[in-house]
């Protein structure tokens, strides 16, 4: 990788305020933070995310790649963060030449806070092929027990979303904002910037909806299996099927939903069925 210049502008995730109780008394109390931070690309103007300000640099390039507006890590020169004018520049070698077009068309997805995406990203075939890596049912189970140990700002504050970079029960990476799409965009962020393990993760895990937006930014980080402990959109299993993504819905404690899992999905623990349990 090339070296290029980056600023470190890292802010507290939470901050505390005064509130009253049930009772009437006052308190203190941590809350999320959610800050603006406006993305500028080669001096064009591209976007203003809404963050905690744990990880700016991450994001901003994390939201740039999955975005397809910086396709190669090399070409990036620097990435610098101001929070006293709330902008992120980033400088690139090279500008997609279809910028203009891209910049013109933009679907507003589901994302918390109403996330983005630029150009035909959801219409995107897949360009890379993705490991078809196979999932124990004991192997979740066990990530989800070890991933109880994070959520750091959500325990102490709510209102975030946390994504994780894994390999099978190992948590690996693990990143929270104010929405799960600044969180991915993060992962994929320390993915290109060299701050993650990530050259081995095979699951990534979000708490957030498996979307269309979810389903595609973990397909262009090269991952197969897509866990989460929310529910799925009819979009997100079109694209997961598209790109060959094994999806786990609604996980939490022994229950799980598992969507095209034919031939990857191991059932080596299952639970004892109790009484009165539904079948199908």
């Amino acid at each position: 990788m090339s070296p290029f210049i980056r600023s470190r502008a890292r802010l507290p995730a939470t901050l505390e305020i005064e509130v009253l109780d049930e009772y009437g008394e006052p308190r203190r109390q941590a809350i999320a933070a959610e800050r603006a931070l406006t993305v500028y690309l080669n001096k064009r103007e591209i976007v203003t995310l809404m963050t905690l300000g744990a990880d700016p640099e991450a994001l901003v390039v994390g939201y740039l790649r999955n975005q397809g507006l910086l396709a190669r890590r090399e070409d990036l020169e620097a990435v610098f963060v101001d929070w006293e004018v709330e902008s992120a520049a980033v400088v690139t070698r090279h500008l997609p030449e279809d910028l203009e077009e891209r910049l013109g068309r933009r679907t507003v997805t589901t994302g918390c806070g109403q996330g983005t995406v630029f150009g035909r990203l959801l219409e995107a075939v897949p360009t890379q092929t993705l490991p078809d890596t196979p999932l124990r049912q004991s192997v979740l189970y066990g990530l989800l027990e070890n991933l109880g140990a994070y959520n750091e700002t959500y325990k102490s504050a709510g209102a975030v979303h946390g994504c994780a970079l894994c390999h099978q029960a190992e948590v690996l990476d693990f990143v929270e904002d104010v929405g799960r799409h600044n969180a991915v965009d993060t992962l994929a962020g320390h993915q290109w910037l060299g701050e993650a393990r990530s050259a081995r993760a095979d699951i990534f895990y979000t708490t957030g909806r498996l979307t269309s937006e979810m389903v595609l930014k973990v397909a262009q980080m090269g991952i197969g299996i897509l866990v989460s402990r929310s529910g799925v959109t009819q979009k997100g299993v079109e694209l997961a099927e598209r790109f060959g993504v094994l999806l786990i819905a609604r996980a939490k404690g022994r229950h799980f939903q598992a969507i095209h899992a034919a031939r990857r999905l191991e059932l080596d623990a299952m639970p004892p069925r109790r009484p009165g349990d539904r079948r199908g």
